[in-house]
């Protein structure tokens, strides 16, 4: 009887363990709504603009809105290889009492406008993508890629971390929350470009 239940317990601990070292279903659908939801909006805000109204700068040296959208184009190459430098580098238990930031909190800084900070120059705005329609065209296959990612990945996101951002360490849905969250900082940016008394008017 010993000889047999030894082996049905390891089975239980085993299937157990591997059950809760997946991405959870709540997660997965989280990450992936937000991602789409970002999208969607930064589409929304941009369709029907004219080049005048998407190179309008509200004042000099200002960011116009065709500057966001390259700007959140970089920055979504440039999340893509911190998700693939996460994931490369394994679980790693020791960093989770390093994570202090619950994931709203963490939506909260990024979201927050009242804190402007200056973005380095490789994320700088520069025209390297051409078009603002060549530009969307390279984020919207970007996007797509990263959220086919999160519909199918068995990585175990929640036991990964990244401690390259400015603010400490993160774990790996987070991160792409992130990511997420940095799209729809812009485009709220764009609304604002918008607002401006001086914002070009739709023509007919």
């Amino acid at each position: 009887m010993k000889k047999l239940i030894i082996p049905i317990v390891a089975l239980l601990l085993f299937s157990f363990t591997a059950d809760t070292n997946k991405l959870t279903d709540d997660d997965r659908k989280m990450v992936v709504d937000h991602l789409k939801k970002t999208r969607d909006h930064m589409s929304k805000i941009l369709k029907g603009l004219s080049d005048e109204q998407l190179n309008f700068q509200p004042e000099e040296e200002a960011w116009s809105i065709a500057d966001c959208l390259e700007h959140i184009t970089i920055s979504e190459n440039a999340f893509g290889g911190l998700i693939q430098k996460t994931v490369a580098a394994g679980p790693n238990p020791s960093l989770k009492d390093s994570v202090k930031l619950d994931d709203q909190a963490l939506l909260g800084i990024i979201l927050d406008r009242s804190n402007k900070v200056k973005t380095s120059e490789p994320f700088e705005p520069s025209g390297k993508f051409g078009s603002a329609e060549e530009t969307l065209k390279t984020f919207m296959s970007k996007r797509a890629e990263h959220i086919a990612y999160m519909e199918s990945t068995d990585d175990d996101l929640r036991r990964l971390y990244n401690s390259d951002l400015p603010f400490g360490t993160i774990d790996g849905v987070q991160l792409i929350l992130f990511m997420s969250g940095h799209t729809e900082r812009h485009v709220n940016q764009m609304e604002e470009i918008m607002t401006n008394r001086f914002f070009p008017e739709n023509v007919d």
